[in-house]
């Protein structure tokens, strides 16, 4: 999701002390903020409530759903630093973003090992994996296939992410 800028520019420190007191969600990105919606952190799989922080000095992003196993993040209150698992769901405003500069930041996690990029408006999912000589790889699934997050141990029909959706044109015949 690209959020509405507003011009703020802020030390990270100051960021997350400002942040701390509003009422919405914000990204920070070289010093700038962003605005976003609100929520907290308190659980291992967490929603848009929960900031990754790409280091201790920024970039500040909130990921649709995001994973993490270090016993450092489950004492986190403000920012995840150590995420596995990083997902996003495309739109056609944030496609592009979030395939590039959004993935360029989230590449800079040394603990993350797989991104995973769902479509909105068709069925599909993109999954970049870090592989064991340290490139990402990508696999694409649709239709039918069966998506495997490898860095959780999960298996799921790609049916099962998409278990009534209407996707925009989509003509409804009345059966």
């Amino acid at each position: 999701m690209i959020a509405t800028p507003n011009k703020y520019h802020l030390t990270p420190d100051e960021y997350l002390e400002w942040e701390a007191t509003q009422q919405t969600k914000h990204e920070y990105i070289n010093g700038e903020v962003y605005a976003m919606t609100g929520g907290t952190i308190s659980h291992k799989v967490l929603g848009t409530e929960a900031k990754v922080g790409i280091t201790e000095k920024g970039s500040f992003f909130y990921p649709d759903v995001l994973v993490t196993c270090n016993a450092q993040d489950r004492q986190a209150i403000q920012v995840i630093q150590f995420p596995k698992l990083i997902v996003e769901v495309l739109s056609p405003g944030t496609e592009a973003y979030d395939r590039g500069a959004k993935f360029a930041q989230y590449r800079r996690l040394e603990s993350l090992q797989e991104y995973v990029l769902i479509n909105s408006e068709s069925i599909g999912v993109e999954i970049f994996r870090l592989n064991d000589r340290s490139k990402w790889e990508l696999t694409s699934y649709t239709n039918s296939d069966e998506i495997e997050l490898i860095c959780i141990e999960f298996k799921f029909p790609i049916a099962l992410l998409y278990e009534d959706v209407e996707f925009p044109g989509a003509q409804n015949d009345g059966t």
